[in-house]
């Protein structure tokens, strides 16, 4: 698809060079046609590299998307470049009187840290509540998704004493759903996290549905009935390398503690480059829930989001 990003931002280059289409803003404005806004409030430090791997997968679609970014005021980070996000991300106080046909709030490293201990926890209930009545459809991804359930709903996250890890296979419990049209009976996804829910506070919520869970039974994907909002608890965004690189980073540290990531490295051996299982996991989903879930049910006058 055609997404509209900045022609100077990092992630352009990277997309042209996998021959992906960038549209630029001259020839967009030039369609007679009204793009699906979509808003990324991106929490984690990487913030170049989420950047690319949400649009690469937002970009399986022959729908013209406009992506904006977003930050927190109220918290700034130490590991991003302070003018790439002066240039390219706004803030709340800039964009809360418009409105979005689709919104993703990302993860954070925020494991075994309680929801009320975050530095930007009162601001991110702020975008939350906002998201209810401007925003048409909301994806929140791993910790923002923990964040989501226990805002909306009140479901206390859980601090597990292993990290889940590696690459796990799903079950599909709603199979007839439209969010996994082509997917396989079972899919491979990524998770990278030492935080979990009760599958059972979830189904105890009567707006919510679970929609997928990993084989041992860990929240994989649950949604709202109205469709509205979705809680995405894998990465099937992730680059080949990203569980490398994380596994890498916490062996230099020297953690004791530090697992090989689950069916990831062949034969278990670092030194072997992994193999991607999950690449048509991720391009589905994300172009599922933009296509059937923001774009067919939006309305066309973006103004009449609520």
């Amino acid at each position: 698809m055609p997404i509209r990003i900045p022609d100077s931002l990092p992630a352009h280059a990277v997309l042209e060079s996998e021959n992906i289409f960038v549209m630029t803003e001259y020839r967009a404005i030039h369609q007679d046609i009204r793009p699906l806004n979509v808003l990324i409030l991106n929490l984690m430090p990487t913030k170049i590299v989420t950047e690319t791997q949400l649009l690469r997968k937002l970009s399986n679609t022959p729908l013209q998307v406009q992506v904006e970014f977003l930050q927190t005021a109220s918290y700034k980070s130490t590991h991003a470049d302070p003018s790439h996000m002066d240039q390219f991300y706004y803030t709340f106080d800039q964009i809360k009187d418009k409105r979005y046909d689709g919104m993703i709030i990302t993860g954070a490293p925020l494991d075994y840290v309680p929801c009320e201990g975050v530095a930007y926890w009162e601001e991110i209930c702020e975008i939350m509540e906002w998201a209810k009545d401007h925003v048409h459809c909301t994806f929140y991804l791993c910790w923002g998704a923990y964040a989501g359930l226990y805002y909306h709903y009140g479901i206390e996250k859980l601090d597990l004493d292993q990290k889940l890890f590696g690459i796990y296979p799903h079950k599909i419990l709603k199979p007839t759903s439209p969010l996994f049209r082509g997917f396989d009976d079972m899919f491979m996804a990524p998770h990278s996290r030492a935080t979990d829910v009760r599958l059972g506070d979830v189904m105890a919520v009567d707006a919510l549905e679970v929609m997928a869970t990993t084989t041992e039974g860990s929240l994989a994907i649950a949604k709202t009935r109205d469709s509205r909002q979705f809680f995405v608890t894998c990465h099937a965004e992730y680059d080949a390398n990203t569980l490398a690189l994380e596994y890498f980073r916490d062996m230099e540290k020297g953690l004791t503690t530090v697992d090989l990531p689950k069916n990831y490295f062949p034969g278990d051996d670092p030194e072997q480059a992994p193999a991607v299982t999950w690449r048509s996991t991720g391009q589905l989903l994300y172009s599922n829930w933009l296509n059937y879930y923001v774009y067919q049910s939006t309305p066309y006058d973006i103004k009449s989001i609520h």
